[in-house]
């Protein structure tokens, strides 16, 4: 049951903030639905050149952000978040000021938030694909794969701007971009932080197409979107996973893995062994920024087990990496009959690099392979043991 205006502002520690610009038209309309909800209310002027401004001005019971020039959904969201923080409250709603969401579903945020402190909240919506703006049923699908691909965590919708956000939670966090790439990266951030990720079912109306006002632009904001997601995969790749699975190397948890997924797996073990195998093989090899790719990939064709060879590719975490280029570029050395050691100087050129690039490579390539053969070996040795010794007791 939707929970009446006076229980929603029995605790007044949320607010709605409403980012603007140019939507004379829908602004008036916007805020005086959300006032029947709520009367903590912070519109964010962005910069804008219609009537915004002496529509704002007719309103003496909320609180207005206003600048200029225009600089962007993103920046006007974090001068809200900024403005609510300093006003004492705890969580913010936002809303768009184009009419297309209703001050109705703010409850349903309260209710979510209650049974789920803490969490950022994405409002999904429910308009049937056929009735989604031109172009927006592909961004959302690609913005959602992409989201899921970085994050770990699938959300229905992740291009909507109804949301509810936990301001304590994400006001640590530094954003670097500022139009509308930044929702999709808060939700980026807050996912590596660990911030809870929910979504509820919400209405929106798109009105007729002459009656629209939207400052998305297509081909502009499409490349700003796809740009953040290539960096955020990098960060992902090299830095976010690496370092949460260090995270969950304790002793305890080393064990559980250890136990479930290779002593006691229903696999054979020339498989459990092969995939151990092929997880070290693809970690140390170097194609860096596509081993975790390509070692999935390679598992699901040769039919090995695939949680097994993730692991194993995390031989090259972070801090081993030194380690393993080091101990390649020696092993190349060895076999080539080259210098054995780094020297850098003034004098580099395309041949030095060439030159050691190539010492460097075929070193990680016999290194990979000695590698996987030594951590194959010990794999089978131990599952053999245990095999053996589970025939014995039974």
């Amino acid at each position: 049951m939707p929970l009446l205006k006076k229980e929603l502002n029995a605790e007044m520690n949320w607010c709605v903030v409403i980012p603007t610009y140019n939507n004379e038209k829908t602004l008036e309309g916007v805020i005086l639905d959300v006032l029947r909800v709520t009367p903590g209310i912070v519109v964010v002027n962005d910069g804008s050149t219609d009537k915004t401004g002496e529509i704002l001005k007719s309103f003496s019971n909320i609180t207005v952000v206003d600048y200029a020039p225009n600089r962007g959904k993103g920046h006007a969201l974090q001068a809200g978040f900024r403005k609510a923080a300093e006003m004492g409250y705890e969580y913010a709603v936002t809303l768009d000021s184009d009419g297309q969401h209703f001050a109705k579903d703010i409850p349903l945020f309260i209710e979510k938030i209650r049974e789920v402190p803490g969490a950022l909240i994405v409002g999904s919506r429910t308009l049937p694909q056929d009735k989604l703006r031109k172009g927006s049923g592909f961004a959302n699908k690609f913005s959602n794969f992409w989201f899921r691909f970085i994050s770990g965590v699938s959300l229905p919708d992740t291009q909507s701007g109804f949301r509810l956000y936990p301001l304590k939670q994400i006001s640590g966090i530094r954003f670097f971009t500022s139009k509308y790439e930044f929702e999709l990266e808060v939700l980026i951030r807050s996912a590596w932080r660990g911030i809870p990720l929910l979504n509820i079912p919400i209405d929106v109306y798109y009105p007729a197409k002459d009656e629209r006002v939207s400052h998305y632009r297509p081909f502009k904001d499409f490349a700003r979107i796809s740009l953040l997601n290539a960096v955020c995969v990098l960060v992902a790749l090299f830095y976010v996973k690496p370092f949460s699975f260090i995270k969950y190397l304790k002793k305890e948890n080393i064990r559980t893995f250890i136990k479930s997924n290779v002593i006691q797996t229903p696999d054979s073990v020339a498989k459990t062994t092969f995939s151990v195998m092929l997880g070290v093989f693809m970690g140390i090899i170097p194609i860096w920024g596509y081993q975790l790719i390509s070692a999935i990939a390679l598992a699901y064709l040769l039919r090995l087990n695939k949680l097994i060879v993730i692991v194993a590719a995390n031989i090259s975490i972070p801090p081993m990496i030194p380690v393993i280029i080091y101990l390649s570029y020696l092993i190349g050395g060895w076999i080539l009959s080259a210098e054995s050691t780094l020297t850098f100087s003034s004098g580099i050129d395309f041949t030095w690099v060439r030159d050691n690039l190539y010492q460097y490579i075929i070193g990680s390539i016999v290194f990979a392979v000695v590698a996987a053969a030594l951590f194959g070996l010990l794999t089978f040795s131990v599952l053999k043991f245990y095999h053996n010794r589970r025939v014995t007791t039974d």
